[in-house]
């Protein structure tokens, strides 16, 4: 008998990592039908974690990055249009409206549209000599700016700023950073770990400076600097802004779909159009390790979930997003791994010594003393042992989750 599905159409809408997943997924749960992928770049998807780091230093071109070799889409039958861009959604009539008006029809569709840097509206910030980093090109022109030498100023202490700020100095780049918060990566990590990340790049020849509210940004034909809420300049040759992402959520809206800060979805992917669904750093979703709706930023989901959403949209229905959030960055060869979602008060628990460098592991214990995260510097194998105790419910010995001593296998186990 004939597959049903064969003659249909599902169309998978943006051309990054979550949008290369999602059509592996469909394939994946045996999806014989037609399948489309639109990309507004000019490149088949790939993963941006590299491009704020090798890609960045030129340790690695951008095609390292690269989801899948260019063969891999025609042997899968993927249907994979490169700078071709999305206009508008017709539920009425199932149809995918192209920027420049063709239209598409589709049975189902996927959204994977991604994020885009946030640029505040500060005087200036239109000068040439400003960055973003979200994609190749950003990623590629920003390594041309970064000659030795160099004035960089990065707006932003968070992942991509201190990023970029690492690969300034690898570079020999005179490097800021300027963070209006009392401490770094703030939205990741508790302020003890967030300070020990500005000795570090301290260490490393950075001027970093907390509580620096950027007023403007300075320059006629091109940037020149930066001017503080305070008076103070700092000089700069080129600026990065660094102060978060946006969901593209314009498609949904325009939809009617619910939306507002990321697409709302089920843990299946499915949008609030049952034959329409979203992934990636676009979506709002349930997770068991937070209350109510989330939207993650991470490789992880953009793979992860992507996957899901693409097994589900094919018809796959034992397949669920319930992955616990983990996230990683790599700054000046030192690697930081969180895993968790730890909100509203907690206790601080260190296992190793954060005075003796690298390699010690920050938990957090909810009120009830159970962990819900870690945040391990140069600590790879503590993440999977604490993975498992998250999931499980564990709440430790303090004490002895304090103990480098004591295995975190033995406390996973109830044996220590």
């Amino acid at each position: 008998m004939a597959d049903p599905t064969s003659n249909q159409t599902f169309i998978v809408v943006g051309g990054g990592q979550a949008g290369g997943r999602a059509v592996e997924g469909i394939r994946k749960a045996g999806f014989d039908g037609t399948v489309i992928l639109l990309a507004e770049e000019e490149r088949a998807p790939y993963e941006r974690p590299p491009l704020s780091k090798q890609v960045l230093t030129g340790e690695a071109e951008p095609d390292s990055a690269k989801l899948r070799e260019d063969g891999w889409y025609r042997e899968h039958g993927i249907d994979l249009r490169l700078a071709t861009r999305a206009g508008r959604i017709d539920r009425a009539r199932k149809r995918m409206v192209l920027a420049d008006g063709r239209e598409l029809a589709y049975d189902r569709l996927l959204l994977a549209t991604g994020a885009q840097p946030k640029v505040p509206g500060l005087p200036g910030v239109e000068l040439p000599g400003v960055h973003v980093l979200r994609d190749v090109a950003d990623s590629l022109a920003l390594r041309d700016a970064m000659r030795a030498g160099a004035r960089v100023a990065l707006v932003g202490g968070g992942y991509i700023g201190l990023e970029v700020a690492a690969a300034a100095r690898k570079l020999g780049c005179d490097t800021t950073v300027l963070e209006a918060a009392p401490s770094l990566m703030r939205r990741q990590v508790a302020p003890e770990l967030g300070d020990w990340y500005a000795r570090l790049h301290r260490d490393h020849g950075a001027d970093v400076r907390l509580e620096a509210e950027v007023a403007r940004l300075l320059g006629s034909a091109r940037v020149a600097g930066v001017e503080l809420a305070d008076g103070s300049r700092i000089d700069a040759d080129l600026v990065v802004i660094g102060v978060g992402i946006r969901p593209n959520v314009e498609l949904a809206m325009q939809a009617g779909l619910d939306a507002d800060d990321g697409i709302e979805v089920d843990d299946q992917g499915r949008t609030s159009d049952p034959e329409i669904f979203a992934a990636g750093d676009v979506t709002r979703q349930p997770t068991p390790y937070a209350d109510g709706k989330i939207r993650l930023e991470s490789w992880q989901n953009a793979q992860n979930q992507a996957l899901v959403a693409g097994q589900a949209m094919a018809g796959a229905t034992a397949v669920r997003h319930a992955d616990l959030p983990w996230f990683w960055s790599d700054q000046h060869g030192i690697n930081l791994q969180m895993v968790g979602m730890p909100t509203g008060p907690v206790r601080h628990v260190w296992r190793g010594d954060p005075a003796a460098g690298p390699g010690f592991t920050l938990f957090y214990l909810d009120d009830g003393g159970r962990l819900v995260g870690a945040n391990a510097v140069d600590r790879p194998a503590d993440i999977a042992a604490v993975r498992r105790m998250i999931e499980r419910g564990v709440s430790p010995d303090p004490a002895q989750l304090a103990d480098p001593d004591v295995s975190l296998k033995k406390l996973l186990k109830g044996q220590a």
